[in-house]
């Protein structure tokens, strides 16, 4: 890595400058532990990627290096003073809510970002099936959160999310942050994960991954009731036909089937 200040002297310093106050409205906790800017740092410029986008810079804990190591970069920011900060030192900035812009203009392959909290599931389930550039992800989320995303069936943390991040990325934990490595300090502890875009057999285009998304959400809907309760009639003779090739109880719940299965499910039910 380039040599810098520290994290917590380059927020300082950039503080002063900008006479800048976190906002809690748009979920800004800066990032100040060098240790875990180094983890994030080297697993984006292990991926050889330069051509990347980075949600919400803030005050630059990752974005200092992100630069020098990825020379065609661009930065969303929703706060207008960060962003125009950004902008003066050229950078190329969309200023914008990332759930919002439309993410087709982007010529990205790869997404770094500190993530506001509030955004991280939606951000995680909006890049899976749109389509888009972004091969990789490098993402950092509340702990729990993090979980959820790469947890088993029949766990408690398996749901939605946990099958569409499943089915459309290779998901590896970075590293863990707590508190202390923020600031200000969130009550909750972090994790980064790294995603890395697999193949589907759902398919490629905005149309066919939608359409999974929008299976998947109705198996969920009601997670303890039996599958076949959550699904159309319309489907039930498909379902069935499946639960009984499989071994599998009509009495069986979505948390019970893995992201392989579900997604095995939804092709039979769906066949022409």
């Amino acid at each position: 890595m380039i040599h810098l200040k520290s994290a917590k002297d380059r927020l300082h310093d950039r503080r002063i400058e900008l006479s800048h106050t976190a906002k809690k409205a748009l979920g800004q906790n800066f990032l100040v532990s060098d240790h875990v800017v180094k983890k994030i740092i080297d697993a984006a410029k292990a991926t050889k990627i330069d051509n990347i986008v980075e949600i919400g810079p803030g005050l630059g804990a990752l974005t200092d290096f992100l630069i020098h190591n990825h020379p065609n970069y661009t930065a969303i920011e929703m706060d207008q003073d960060l962003s125009a900060y950004w902008i003066q030192h050229g950078l190329s900035v969309i200023q914008g809510d990332a759930l919002r812009i439309d993410w087709s203009n982007l010529t990205a392959q790869m997404l770094v970002s500190n993530l506001p909290y509030q955004i991280s599931s939606s951000i995680v389930i909006d890049r899976s099936v749109e389509a888009h550039k972004i091969e990789v992800m490098i993402l950092m989320f509340q702990k729990e959160v993090a979980q959820r995303i790469r947890a088993k069936e029949q766990t408690e943390h398996y749901g939605m999310l946990s099958v569409i991040a499943q089915e459309f990325w290779t998901i590896e934990t970075v590293c863990d942050a707590g508190p202390k490595d923020f600031d200000p300090p969130p009550k909750i502890a972090s994790r980064v994960l790294k995603f890395q875009k697999r193949e589907s057999d759902v398919g490629h285009d905005i149309e066919s991954k939608n359409k999974y998304l929008q299976f998947v959400k109705m198996c969920f809907q009601q997670r303890r009731r039996i599958l076949k309760s959550n699904l159309p009639h319309a489907m039930s003779d498909n379902l069935m036909k499946w639960l009984t090739s499989h071994q599998l109880s009509d009495k069986v719940r979505v948390e019970e089937l893995s992201p392989n299965q579900i997604r095995d499910l939804y092709l039979f039910i769906t066949k022409e």
